[in-house]
């Protein structure tokens, strides 16, 4: 008599196996991507510190061509997917490098506490995403909205200042890319595709960089206030 129903749970435990393992794989690659991708960031910054301006604009606006180049790039090589997401790490650190050169020239002490920040709300929130069991689509897609409103708050607040407001907006950020961890991480934890790494990689390392950023903000006391 055939020991089907012995031999069926062990098929489903190598799945589990197999899906635990791709999750973990993507996990690592995906994270090894990010740490790429920061290392050129930080070469873009150190490289561009003594740019101006609008250089940096023009920068940023080919750091995100690399972005929507990704979409494309997937479809025919997972390569030149990669080089695009490096390209855009050396290209947004070029372009935030007048931004960092002149928080440095300020106070060079906020630098090193935004860091140190960072890494642990980044760790403290992504290890929530990732942890949790609860389905956080929704809590992404009210910070997509609210983030749209901190940018239109943000370009008002350049023509009309507001005491207190640039704190205001900092704290606002952050409670926004809070969500935007949370989820990115869980993504990590629910894809079993490594050919996502290269996107997931960019997603994260943009709230790395806006959280960054928004405790640079807050720790310099306000003087990089519009």
């Amino acid at each position: 008599m055939s020991n089907t129903l012995t031999d069926q749970p062990l098929t489903y435990r190598q799945m589990g196996t197999t899906a635990r393992g791709q999750t973990h794989a993507l996990f690592a690659q995906t994270m090894g991507y990010v740490a790429a991708t920061a290392a050129l960031f930080a070469l873009g910054a150190w490289l561009g510190r003594t740019l101006t301006g609008g250089v940096g604009i023009i920068a940023f606006i080919a750091a995100f061509a690399c972005l929507i180049g990704m979409r494309f790039a997937a479809r025919r090589s997972a390569q030149l997917t990669v080089g695009l997401l490096a390209a855009f790490g050396l290209l947004i650190g070029l372009a935030v490098a007048p931004v960092i050169a002149y928080y440095g020239s300020m106070d060079p002490r906020a630098l090193w506490e935004a860091g140190g920040a960072t890494a642990l709300f980044i760790a403290g929130f992504g290890a929530a995403g990732y942890a949790t069991r609860r389905d956080l689509t929704a809590i992404a897609r009210v910070c997509f909205w609210a983030l749209l409103a901190l940018i239109v708050a943000g370009i008002v607040l350049i023509f009309v200042h507001i005491p207190g407001a640039d704190l205001a907006y900092s704290v606002l950020g952050l409670v926004i890319f809070a969500g935007f961890t949370m989820f990115d991480f869980q993504r990590l934890r629910t894809n079993t595709d490594v050919a996502t790494a290269p996107f997931l990689a960019a997603s994260i390392f943009l709230d790395v960089l806006n959280v960054f950023l928004f405790f640079l903000e807050i720790f310099s006391g306000g003087q990089g206030e519009r």
